[in-house]
């Protein structure tokens, strides 16, 4: 998927699908393959629906070196796949980047490869071959910096949080606002989310920053006063100056073990801020 926060989503969604289908799944069918397969599935329907390019038609299978006894210039593809950031793979078209990711960071053989995404060895090389190429070109490019500061709303929302206002937080919500946490249902509806400020107003005191993940303007959380390092984040969206959605990463924050994670500077408190 290209990005920590989408790739969660596809892995909930792949979990959800896998244990209603389990009672149909075949004693020899290898657990791994499918629900990789079923991962790769989701994906492509995410991607697809978010208007993100198809792959690029490959072109005759390049040679690609004997896995068993690779040479030097294979593991040095390999090892350039394995340190390229999880965000730079988005721009590889999508079958592309699924035969890099399973070759070179998953180390699934070329066979494997071919059997879970319906190709040949041959079309699996080829576009292993030309993934390689592209990402070789993506490293190469000058590293673009997000926002330096954070937008109003999302400086308003850590301000408002930080300074314990739960009903001026509740007053940003839109009327049909939408709230995921990975072990709980769905809440929906203002009143609904309004009750997600609540259990957080009965807690130790978590500190909000803005930051941003891959590009993205997320909220990083705090737990524990002076800590240096977030323990997980929220992720917010917008509609007419209002909170339409909120993804809670709480409960899986794993998310942000391998994350690119720019925390904005900090600003002053809110009283502060007001009065100027």
């Amino acid at each position: 998927m290209g990005s920590v926060i989408d790739g969660e989503d596809v892995v909930q969604d792949t979990f959800a699908k896998a244990l209603v289908a389990l009672n149909e799944l075949r004693e020899a069918t290898p657990l791994r393959a499918w629900l990789f397969r079923i991962a790769h599935n989701r994906a492509l329907d995410l991607m697809r629906t978010r208007s993100i390019r198809e792959a690029a038609p490959i072109e005759a299978a390049y040679e690609i070196a004997d896995e068993i006894t690779p040479d030097p210039m294979e593991a040095l593809m390999r090892r350039e796949a394995v340190e390229t950031a999880i965000s730079k793979f988005v721009d590889l078209p999508i079958m592309q980047r699924s035969v890099v990711v399973l070759k070179d960071v998953l180390d699934q053989s070329l066979e494997e490869i071919a059997a879970m995404l319906d190709l040949s060895v041959n079309a699996v090389k080829a576009h292993l071959a030309r993934g390689r190429a592209r990402l070789k070109a993506i490293n190469a490019e000058p590293l673009t910096r997000p926002a330096s500061r954070p937008s109003a709303e999302v400086a308003r929302y850590v301000a408002l949080f930080n300074g314990h206002d739960w009903d001026g937080l509740r007053a940003m919500l839109a009327d049909d606002v939408r709230l995921v946490q990975s072990t709980h249902p769905m809440r929906i509806g203002a009143a609904n989310v309004g009750m997600f400020f609540g259990i957080y107003s009965q807690q130790p005191p978590a500190r909000l920053a803005p930051a941003w993940l891959e590009g993205r303007e997320v909220v990083a959380v705090y737990e524990h006063a002076g800590a240096v390092k977030p323990s997980y984040l929220m992720w917010l969206e917008w509609r007419d100056g209002r909170i339409s959605f909120i993804r809670d990463y709480k409960y899986v924050r794993y998310v942000l073990d391998e994350a690119e994670l720019t925390i904005a500077p900090i600003e002053a408190p809110l009283g502060d801020r007001a009065a100027d």
